[in-house]
């Protein structure tokens, strides 16, 4: 196992700070944990994406009766208790947690006024809880920030390496998305699926701490991981917007093995709604393997797979007056994107690209779009999509459905 991963597993935003370990949270060198507790699902999903945004490894529940399936008082710092039905269940949470001698902070969310949250506020001082001031609803996240920010960790911890089996096995992997835009209609047109790990004591961990390497035993079993994970997300998103073009990352040593085509396309949706699906391929990688690249190429879109050339930078040259191009995509990497407004010299590279890829009648990609200044750049020069943290940054799966697909873009 080693901590730098193939290219092809990576996007701009997944590279880890390599700084030494330091405590980050009290004595622990983890991320801290929550428990948000309340009747309604849409709050809890509000609180629990609002706490991962701040570090934070969440747990939920609805009500007393789930409480022992999800909250651990020796691993939990924050208990997070909305008020949306009864002040006497919340009671009997305080008294719960109570007996379980919970160390951590408790954190009350109720309407203004409300006699019942400053009764339960009370309740929680005379079991000798420690509990953080109430905050009333409605809030701003601003407002929420403010609230826990004794508990935020100021510099997150880097995790040791992860063996993949143990996190296969677990269950802690995950595929992330991130929206391709349409650069004309600021209309969401794809997403690329980005492989994460939940981990129960480190968080979200990215790629750099589990990805294999050729020779391991798990390098295939991870690939098939986020095919058929992309598949079945794919199948989700149709039920919840419509088919959607999914992008998914995998290594040019991926194909190296002879029945890999095969297995890949066997693995597609067997649905009506099924458009394709794009593969994105360092383009590093595929210039080292260029007569490889343009068979799997060329054999992938018999069955509706594209090659998208991935995180193209100044290796863009050696792709020139091919006399073939089976490629569908050219993706421009964020050293010509990034900051390309400001910069004439970027500009003429990404000209130059486009150039290219007019010619080879192909797809480009802007990737790395975080101004809207660098935006309108990349609509001027002529890409066709955009993608970014000016749009959005990576999502797991049902975030992603919720926050992304249920609407349009806006600039």
């Amino acid at each position: 196992m080693h901590l730098l991963a193939e290219p092809g597993w990576f996007m701009e935003d997944q590279w880890p700070e390599q700084s030494p370990i330091s405590p980050a949270f009290g004595r622990r060198r983890v991320r801290p944990c929550v428990c948000v507790i309340d009747r309604k699902q849409h709050i809890r999903t509000f609180l629990c994406d609002a706490l991962e945004e701040l570090g934070f490894i969440t747990r939920e529940c609805a009500h007393f009766g789930e409480l022992d399936t999800v909250f651990d008082p020796q691993r939990s710092d924050l208990v997070v208790l909305g008020l949306s039905r009864s002040g006497e269940e919340a009671a009997k949470i305080l008294d719960a947690l109570s007996a379980k001698e919970f160390v951590g902070k408790v954190l009350l969310l109720g309407p203004r006024a409300s006699r019942m949250l400053a009764a339960v506020q009370e309740f929680g001082e005379q079991l000798g809880l420690a509990m953080l001031p109430f905050l009333v609803t409605p809030f701003g996240t601003a407002n929420f920030r403010d609230s826990v920010a004794a508990l935020v960790p100021t510099e997150m911890p880097s995790p040791a390496p992860v063996d993949v089996a143990e996190a296969m096995s677990a269950g802690w992997l995950e595929l992330w998305y991130q929206p391709k835009i349409e650069t004309r209609t600021v209309a969401v047109n794809g997403a690329e699926a980005l492989i994460r790990m939940r981990h129960p004591t480190w968080g979200i961990v990215t790629p750099a701490y589990f990805i294999p390497d050729e020779g391991d035993q798990q390098f295939r079993a991870l690939s098939e991981f986020v095919i058929d994970r992309a598949v079945q997300d794919w199948h989700y998103f149709v039920t919840q917007r419509g088919p959607i073009e999914i992008a998914i990352n995998l290594p040019m040593a991926f194909f190296l093995q002879p029945e890999a085509i095969r297995d890949l396309c066997g693995r597609m949706p067997n649905h009506p709604a099924f458009e394709g699906m794009m593969i994105e391929i360092n383009g590093v990688e595929i210039i080292r393997s260029l007569p490889l690249a343009k068979s799997v190429a060329r054999q992938l879109r018999f069955h509706n797979i594209g090659i998208s050339i991935d995180d193209l930078g100044t290796e863009w040259p050696s792709l020139m007056d091919l006399p073939d191009f089976p490629f569908v995509e050219l993706k421009v990497g964020c050293e010509f994107i990034t900051g390309c407004a400001d910069y004439p010299l970027k500009k003429t590279v990404c000209g130059r690209i486009l150039e290219l890829a007019d010619g080879y009648g192909v797809r480009t990609v802007a990737e790395g779009v975080e101004t809207t200044a660098d935006f309108l750049a990349v609509r001027e020069m002529g890409f066709d999509l955009a993608q970014g943290f000016l749009f959005a940054k990576p999502m797991n799966a049902k975030k992603f459905a919720r926050a992304v697909l249920s609407r349009q873009m806006a600039i």
